[in-house]
């Protein structure tokens, strides 16, 4: 069931399960202020008074209305204004949270002023899409396979409301309202969908099969789509992704999206996601302890997909080529191997000396082909490398660039949709890690610097285009839940890349 998100009049929004206000710790000090009803708000600055609630960000409490509201349940939730967006999109997660926690299937939030008629740090339909995101992607479940399947949760009905507001509230207030929360909404289904596709195990996600999903979203969206299978990928000289998924059953593809919502317009984005089903390392094979998250080495993949839902569904005025090259990593009698040199679909020459660091490989053809096909300015996504969880864990994506302006862009979108993205340096000296003695050069320049010295052979191959490579490695899936991301694919950068081509 799809919920029902709407911004509607405090006077007749009606009853609901229960009811949401955000509020903050200068509200519990003024003593002549109410909120929701007399008893309730008493008990609430008693809580405030014995510090088991401070409304602080990140802070819920829940109090039984015993009666003395339709509501059954009270939720008051801490929220700093000072905090914008990011304030918003905590309380959002937070409020969402505790509707699930006491099961409530309609809700009425009540928001203060200040947020419902935006300010200097952020618009209406800004607040509203920020808010909605929050709300629909904090209690997202992963669907686990089970012999009975299981009920996802879900808010069937939620109006958000000014109470302050009465009757003179304007129209236009609504209308900004109900424009953002339909633009969250479409987001958040970019980002469900990604969480849906990355968490499939890979007996049930093989290239074949990502590239039959692109193909029904493509159907669906009325997007124009080719599916390059490997006689065609040979043709066309994709050494990279031939090299990386020959020693498996399951074949690959290149996936390419053709979306032209500026037909005047030269500009054309340049969106590539690494799509490798499952990466055992191949020949040189991982550890077996955590190989069961390879599922998620397609996360750049999914975010790619994600984010041309919500362009096919929201149909701006940009264009976009986005290319999804997709294979199995597998160890095998036909499997590429250290030692070996092949030649990408530019031209260039790449000793093989890990083989465990395909998905450069596979990414490099993937920006041959969105070249090729007229774009201008590039942005990879990829969980390339262990490393950058060491350099910058799970709470920021790593950045390599070749180009300060398109730089910036990234870093304005990411503040926006609050993925954090951390820029590394690409000093010359790294890219000399690369030199190969067999090759034009080699697909690894070992341990040290290991997420810059990936990004930068994916650069090599951006023919000096703008370009921006996104580590998602430890962002896209995760050990436990946080803030609106659950346990498992958290869809990282659909939000990001959308707000990037459409700003």
């Amino acid at each position: 069931m799809n919920p029902s998100f709407t911004y509607e009049s405090y006077l007749t929004a009606g009853s609901a399960d229960a009811v949401v206000r955000l509020i903050s710790a200068a509200e519990l000090q003024n003593q002549a202020a109410h909120w929701v009803q007399p008893q309730i708000d008493e008990a609430v600055r008693e809580q405030y008074a014995r510090g088991l609630f401070k409304a602080e960000s990140g802070q819920a409490e829940v109090i039984p209305s015993l009666g003395l509201h339709s509501a059954g349940t009270i939720i008051f939730v801490g929220y700093s204004p000072e905090d914008g967006l990011n304030g918003l999109r905590v309380a959002g997660a937070t409020a969402a949270k505790a509707l699930k926690r006491v099961k409530a299937l309609t809700a009425q939030l009540q928001l203060p002023s200040e947020i419902v008629s935006g300010n200097e740090a952020y618009t209406a339909e800004r607040a509203a899409q920020t808010l909605t995101e929050a709300l629909l992607l904090a209690v997202y479940d992963r669907q686990p396979e089970l012999r009975e399947e299981k009920q996802r949760y879900s808010i069937r009905k939620l109006s958000i409301v000014n109470p302050a507001a009465g009757s003179n509230e304007s129209p236009d207030t609504a209308e900004q309202w109900n424009a953002g929360i339909r633009k969250g909404q479409l987001m958040a289904e970019g980002v469900m969908a990604a969480r849906d596709i990355t968490n499939l195990p890979g007996n049930k996600l093989t290239p074949e099969g990502l590239a039959a999903h692109a193909e029904d979203m493509a159907r669906e969206l009325d997007l124009d789509i080719e599916v390059i299978d490997e006689w065609s990928a040979a043709e066309q000289g994709m050494g990279g992704l031939l090299a990386v998924g020959q020693g498996s059953v399951n074949l690959p593809r290149m996936i390419v999206f053709h979306y032209k919502g500026a037909p005047d317009q030269e500009e054309t984005w340049g969106l590539i996601g690494k799509g490798i089903t499952f990466d055992t390392g191949g020949i040189s094979l991982k550890q077996p302890q955590g190989m069961e998250a390879m599922i998620s080495d397609m996360g750049g993949a999914a975010a790619v997909l994600g984010a041309m839902r919500v362009i096919g569904e929201t149909k701006p005025a940009v264009n976009v080529i986005a290319v999804i090259p997709t294979a199995e990593n597998m160890p095998s009698d036909r499997a590429y191997k250290p030692g070996d040199v092949i030649t990408m679909m530019n031209g260039l020459t790449v000793e093989v000396v890990n083989t465990d660091a395909e998905g450069r490989l596979v990414l490099a053809d993937g920006l041959t082909t969105a070249i090729r096909r007229g774009a201008t300015k590039l942005v990879d996504v990829a969980t390339l490398t262990g490393a950058v969880l060491v350099a910058l864990g799970v709470e920021a994506t790593g950045a390599v660039t070749n180009d300060a302006s398109l730089m910036e862009q990234v870093s304005r979108a990411s503040e926006i949709s609050g993925e954090r993205v951390w820029q590394l340096p690409a000093y010359p000296e790294y890219k000399r890690l690369l030199s190969s003695d067999a090759a034009d050069m080699k697909n690894s320049g070992g341990r040290h610097a290991g997420t810059i010295t990936g990004g930068l052979f994916i650069g090599a191959f951006a023919e000096n285009l703008p370009w921006v490579h996104l580590d998602i490695a430890g962002t896209a899936f995760l050990d436990r839940a946080r803030g609106w991301e659950p346990k498992g694919a958290t869809g990282v950068m659909v939000r990001t890349l959308v707000e990037l081509v459409t700003e």
